[in-house]
């Protein structure tokens, strides 16, 4: 057995069912009724030609067919556009990000809210309903002041929803709720009758029909009227078919429900005030405000639909409610509610409303990124360089050229070289890193990118965590590529310059220093050879100073320039460390850290329009006197 709730869950249609316009002969069919089969209600008897002058057929009275100018809106009325038009963006920024039938409900409420405003708003659809025996069906007949359906003992007595309308005009809301013309009747013309104009009731077949057409026509009605009329008596008031299938999914709707004890008269002495107490009692636990101490909720009362008694009260509350035309208004307005409830869980966690990804894990992130192409290894071998550049300008001649030989006969095994074979430099003279390392790479960079997300996703209802980590995924697939590349342009030149690293202003002075060392030494050899030779004249003691001078100033000046080397040097080094780390963290905000940004802005929106839609959710919408 299908259930009221169950429905909504179905995938929705436009709400608005055409259907083409009644023949005149089949709804004048109507006058005399279908032979008294019972199966379709009973107009009454064919030779009282009165009653048949009463009971008649709406033939879509009113040239629009049930549509008319909208009135100017009520401010509850504006509210209420301002939350379906919340809801409509809501359901269009999350078709992408959720399934259809978890939207299907919010789908199925703005059909039928469009197909509703669209229609009549002068008239108020109320649906009479209950359970085997109730007396619905004579309650019906006694609010219209006319046997139009079918009572008696055979059951069930009714088995098609039967219309009566107050008024003309209301054809579009009958084909709405399918309901054909040779069941929509007119009520005797009275005084009381004036009370109700603009009201259309519909009795409906038994809730707890055997037959499981009829519980369609039920669940198919109720989710389309404005008001529901519930009919309950002293035997079956308890039941648990009324209450846990439609009295408790529809809770939210408790101004636009009434609840009527029927058959009071059986009851003898103050049996009848101990039972109402009861039935508000079931009410209460069912999650059904009640309006009572001109409190906004729903209406209970008792009353014998047979003796008349209490049938006058009802009557009046019919038509109080009727004439508030606030009805549909209310009804759409509870299904908004119900709606925003249940993807509550898809919108709203336990985390902070406005989620965000923050400087310290946006931070971690790059520090992450510049962990794996290796911009810290990168800087020290650019440091390493510069220092080995200055040392090659100042260092003395000899000493350059040992190194020089040293590079010829074994380069590889250069400090500086095994450096960049250690962090993955691309040079040509640097061997490929072992494959452990860019595994090693790759797992550091999926690490980073899943520990973002998660931080991402903090406080996020899972559909919208799911959708941002898939975002991150999806931009991390070839980010270990891409650093790669880096490491391979950027970080081997920054390691191994094609240009010379740019010299301080002293340089110049230390390489003449070292140079004047260097013709020291030459000098001092020079004249201590022409004195062994005979060509000068002997003095051993100034050549050799010349030469000690040379020789001890050249290491001096070395050393001293590798001291005032380290300052630029490690300058020059964070500098080029400073670059690869730009470089990757550039690489990592735009294949992940933007993409999974532009994902929570628009779970903030569809945070908003919810929040927009869950307006004014947890109290009633207007209030009845």
């Amino acid at each position: 057995m299908t259930s009221l709730a169950d429905r909504t869950e179905d995938r929705w249609d436009d709400g608005l069912i055409a259907r083409s316009r009644p023949k005149a002969a089949e709804a004048l069919a109507g006058d005399g009724g279908d032979g008294g089969d019972g199966n379709e209600g009973s107009e009454g008897s064919e030779g009282d030609e009165g009653d048949e002058a009463l009971v008649r057929a709406v033939s879509g009275a009113g040239s629009d067919g049930g549509k008319s100018t909208a009135p100017p809106l009520s401010p509850e009325g504006q509210a209420l556009r301002v939350r379906l038009d919340a809801l409509r963006q809501l359901v269009g920024l999350s078709r992408t990000r959720l399934d259809g039938k978890t939207l299907a409900e919010a789908g199925r409420v703005l059909d039928e809210a469009a197909a509703r405003r669209g229609l009549s708003p002068q008239h108020t659809v109320v649906a009479i309903a209950g359970a085997t025996g109730s007396g619905k069906s004579t309650l019906f007949n006694s609010l219209a002041g006319v046997q139009i359906s079918e009572t008696g003992l055979r059951r069930p007595t009714t088995a098609a929803p039967i219309a009566c309308s107050w008024s003309d005009g209301a054809a579009g809301l009958l084909d709405r709720l399918e309901i054909p013309g040779r069941l929509r009747r007119r009520p005797r013309e009275t005084s009381e009758a004036e009370a109700l104009r603009g009201m259309v009731l519909v009795d409906l077949p038994d809730l707890d029909s055997a037959v499981g057409a009829h519980r369609d026509h039920v669940d198919r009605v109720l989710a389309l009227v404005d008001a529901v009329v519930w009919v309950v008596d002293p035997e079956k008031y308890a039941d648990a078919v009324l209450h846990e299938r439609y009295l408790r999914p529809l809770a939210g709707h408790a101004e636009v429900t009434f609840v009527v004890l029927n058959q009071v008269d059986r009851l003898p002495g103050d049996a009848a005030d101990l039972v109402l107490d009861d039935l508000r009692r079931l009410l209460d636990e069912d999650g059904i405000a009640l309006g009572e101490h001109d409190e906004p909720g729903a209406t209970v009362l008792g009353l014998s639909a047979l003796t008349g008694e209490g049938v006058g009260e009802l009557r009046e509350l019919l038509g109080q409610f009727t004439q508030e035309k606030g009805a549909a208004t209310r009804r759409i307005s509870a299904d908004v509610d119900r709606a925003a409830v249940r993807l509550r869980p898809l919108y709203v966690a336990g985390g902070h409303p406005g989620p965000e990804i923050g400087e310290t894990a946006r931070a971690e992130f790059e520090d992450r990124l510049a962990e794996a192409v290796g911009a810290y290894a990168a800087g020290l071998a650019a440091e390493r360089a510069w220092r080995r550049n200055a040392g090659k300008a100042c260092g003395t001649p000899w000493l350059r050229l040992w190194r020089w030989y040293e590079d010829r006969r074994a380069p590889r095994t250069l400090a500086g070289l095994a450096a960049l074979a250690a962090i993955g430099g691309r040079g040509t003279a640097v061997a490929a890193p072992p494959v452990e390392e860019e595994v090693t790479a790759r797992q550091r960079v999926e690490q980073a990118v899943r520990v973002v997300a998660d931080e991402a996703v903090t406080g996020l209802p899972e559909p919208w965590a799911q959708a941002v980590r898939e975002t991150a995924v999806r931009g991390a697939e070839r980010l270990p590529e891409a650093l790669d590349e880096l490491a391979v342009t950027l970080g081997a030149a920054v390691a191994v310059p094609s240009v010379k690293p740019p010299r301080p202003t002293w340089w110049p002075a230390a390489v003449l220093g070292q140079a004047a060392m260097t013709l020291l030494q030459i000098y001092g050899g020079l004249w201590l050879l022409g004195q062994i030779i005979g060509v000068l004249e002997p003095q051993l003691l100034p050549p050799v100073l010349l030469m000690v001078a040379g020789i001890v100033g050249g290491p001096l000046v070395e050393w001293a320039c590798s001291i005032a080397a380290r300052g630029p040097a490690r300058r020059y080094g964070q500098d080029a460390e400073r670059r690869l780390r730009q470089a990757a963290a550039g690489c990592g905000r735009a294949r992940v850290l933007e993409p999974v940004a532009a994902e929570l802005l628009r779970y903030r929106e569809v945070r908003e329009q919810y929040a927009a839609v869950a307006a004014g959710g947890t109290k009633l919408s207007t209030t009845r006197q």
